[in-house]
């Protein structure tokens, strides 16, 4: 027997309701927790207002909202299937002849699709917001002002010294090992944040201890000839792990623009592992959040007689720490690249949907 088209509304709509009002839940958790602990980090800084303090809780909320999509799924599944359960409507279905699969299809598509939603559009959103977090934070709450971008126009850098900051260009960036060579590079040295004093051409710039060694260089100076130089050392207090460090988080890359970035990153001779796991790891949301469903089912969908409340609620939860254990554990294996990327991207997903098959099997046809 199919199951009627109302009764996969109602679920459905039951589901959706659910995981809206848990995700709630967290988000006002969440923001209460990142306010007080942004209090905590701003004590002493009489520059930072509460208001300011709020504003980047906020910025921050999406991102933090979007990892709990998974949770929000699982605890929002178990709170209806126990509902249903509880209220002998699951019992009224079976008698009608759905079984278990059939009844849980409706939720699996819900589920699905907000998987799909989290990478499509609360990612973007969720990575601009961070982004922007991320700025503030540096410049606000730590007092950094070095950045640096990686487009399809080059390398951009801007740096801090003592009299000012230069905006440092290089068309072409050459990563072997432990060096980096820039090629083509153009810096602009203002005196403080917006006087400019000068421009530099290069043909060739390396990064030395303590400074970029260039080559072939000529200097520029407002109403003064241009001057050649062989070599120049320009002072910088960047290395190369700072440089890798500076680059936009992949948490902060829009999932629509991960596919690009990636690609930038890999012909400019540096390391995008972090940012393919990541990636990855979006694409396998949708199956993710399938899992949470049927792991959800496989605690809630029995006979009340069967077991109680504190049953469902303490496996759904340990459930949930286990699979968030599981995944930064596999996680941290694919960034020391011990393993392919989609195979830790994946696993997570997978060993969750194997898990939850195997529990409802068990329950349903054991």
């Amino acid at each position: 027997m199919r199951i009627s088209t109302t009764l996969s509304l109602y679920v459905g709509r039951q589901y959706l309701l659910a995981f809206a009002a848990v995700l709630t839940l967290f988000l006002v958790i969440i923001l209460l927790a990142d306010v007080v602990e942004l209090l905590r980090r701003v004590a002493g800084k009489p520059y930072i207002s509460f208001g300011m303090v709020l504003e980047m809780a906020l910025l921050k909320l999406p991102y933090m909202g979007q990892r709990t999509f998974p949770f929000g799924g699982l605890f929002a599944g178990i709170i209806v299937f126990w509902r249903l359960s509880r209220n002998q409507e699951l019992t009224v279905v079976r008698a009608s002849g759905v079984s278990a699969w059939q009844f849980l299809l409706p939720v699996l598509v819900v589920a699905a699709g907000l998987g799909i939603f989290q990478t499509t559009v609360v990612n973007p959103l969720a990575s601009t917001f961070l982004s922007r977090y991320e700025r503030e934070e540096a410049y606000l709450v730590d007092r950094t002002r070095n950045t640096l971008a990686i487009s399809e126009s080059g390398l951009w850098l801007r740096q801090v010294g003592e009299t000012g900051q230069s905006v440092v260009h290089a068309s072409h960036v050459l990563q072997q090992d432990r060096e980096i060579e820039l090629r083509n590079v153009s810096v602009f040295n203002y005196e403080g944040s917006d006087t400019f004093v000068g421009r530099i051409e290069a043909a060739f710039a390396e990064l030395v201890p303590g400074a970029w060694l260039m080559r072939d260089v000529w200097l520029m100076t407002p109403e003064k000839p241009s001057r050649f130089e062989t070599e120049l050392r320009l002072p910088t207090d960047l290395t190369l792990a700072r440089i890798q460090d500076s680059f936009a988080s992949p948490e902060t890359i829009s999932f629509w623009e991960l596919p690009g970035f990636i690609t930038v990153l890999e012909k400019s001779g540096f390391s995008a592992l972090g940012h393919r796991l990541h990636f990855n790891s979006l694409l396998a949301a949708p199956l993710l959040m399938g899992a949470m469903v049927l792991i959800a089912a496989s605690f809630s969908l029995r006979h009340p007689r069967k077991g109680g409340t504190l049953y469902v609620v303490a496996g759904g939860v340990l459930t949930g720490f286990v699979l968030h254990i599981f995944s930064d554990v596999v996680f941290a294996i694919g960034l020391s690249d011990r393993v392919p990327v989609a195979l830790a991207a994946w696993t997570p997903a997978v060993v969750a949907t194997l898990l939850g098959l195997t529990s409802l099997l068990h329950l349903e046809d054991g």
